[in-house]
């Protein structure tokens, strides 16, 4: 089994009297892509911001790349975030900004590279995501499923070993979605990176994940192989799996 580059350790998270995260544990390997599942609210986004510094957890322990961050300050988190990259929801293109300057953005901000350096990314990156030629295009010129080709292209622009993709599929027809997923399956196996995925959707996470978990009650369950996790008898994973409006997720 691969190293396990992410570890989450009994954590409790609440705001007020809502308890979201009650006792969670999880174990994400190098190389895979791990696939979060669950009903809305039921805080999938905050142990995403948890795993990546922008939370606290109220108890427990977060470890990423060996190192205990549970109690790292913002300083201490930067560093480790160089190592991350984010696909969110709605691409978060910046409007007044073209193709180029979006993709070259954390590249300028890091200092480490010229001109000449930042446009071959730029280029590389384009080819990768099969979107080549379109540097000068304004994101209004682009359609919603090439505006998170684009994002994606930013996001692995400083070579994360990890991407975090907020619903990379919602808002897209199934065309474009599978697009998505491919060019995910296809960064997986070119550049090696770990991928952790939130989604409601089903066709997509059954596509890229190596293993999934159903985020509910505060913690990830029936951790599995897509396979197994469709053939599981949990009355809460069946429920997921049918849309059914009687179970225990109410």
């Amino acid at each position: 089994m691969s190293e396990s580059i992410i570890k989450l350790h009994n954590i409790y998270k609440s705001f007020g009297d809502k308890h979201i995260l009650q006792g969670l544990n999880l174990e994400i390997h190098q190389g895979e892509t791990f696939v979060i599942l669950g009903p809305s609210g039921c805080g999938k986004s905050v142990s995403l911001k948890i795993i990546t510094g922008l939370l606290a957890p109220d108890c427990g322990k977060v470890e990423v790349f060996g190192k205990d961050v549970s109690r790292f300050n913002e300083h201490q988190w930067s560093d480790i975030r160089k190592d991350f990259g984010f696909l969110f929801q709605n691409a978060a293109l910046f409007d007044s900004l073209n193709v180029e300057e979006n993709i070259a953005f954390t590249l300028k901000q890091s200092k480490q590279y010229s001109k000449e350096e930042m446009a071959h990314i730029v280029d590389k990156n384009l080819q990768l995501i099969g979107l080549p030629g379109i540097q000068k295009k304004m994101p209004s010129e682009l359609s919603g499923g090439m505006k998170k080709r684009v994002g994606l292209a930013r996001a692995i622009a400083l070579n994360p070993k990890v991407i975090f993709y907020d619903e990379p599929t919602t808002g897209l027809d199934p065309i474009r979605a599978s697009g998505i997923d491919q060019l995910i399956n296809k960064l997986k196996d070119t550049l090696n990176i770990t991928s952790v995925v939130i989604t409601h959707d089903l066709k997509s996470a059954f596509t890229i994940a190596d293993r999934v978990g159903l985020h509910f009650d505060g913690k990830i369950s029936n951790i599995s192989t897509p396979n197994e996790f469709k053939s599981s008898k949990n009355p809460m994973v069946q429920q997921f799996l049918t849309g059914s409006t009687s179970g225990p997720i109410q």
